[in-house]
């Protein structure tokens, strides 16, 4: 998902954007739908957040 999108779904949440980074905005989002914010940490390749929105950009960003 594009930074501009998840600025956009920020916003629905009350979440002000401002310079936050992308994985921040996403921890964000993630708190305020009361998941865990764990964006990015899926180091090991595994996650159990089947329905989680962002879990196929997460697993992506993880293995950078």
């Amino acid at each position: 998902m594009k930074l501009l999108e998840i600025k956009t779904v920020a916003k629905t949440k009350g979440i002000r954007a401002g310079k936050m980074k992308k994985a921040e905005l996403i921890r964000a989002i993630q708190r305020a739908e009361g998941n865990y914010d764990c964006y990015g940490s899926a180091t090991s390749g595994f996650c159990d957040q089947m329905d989680c929105l962002w879990r196929e950009d997460c697993l992506l960003s993880s293995k950078i």
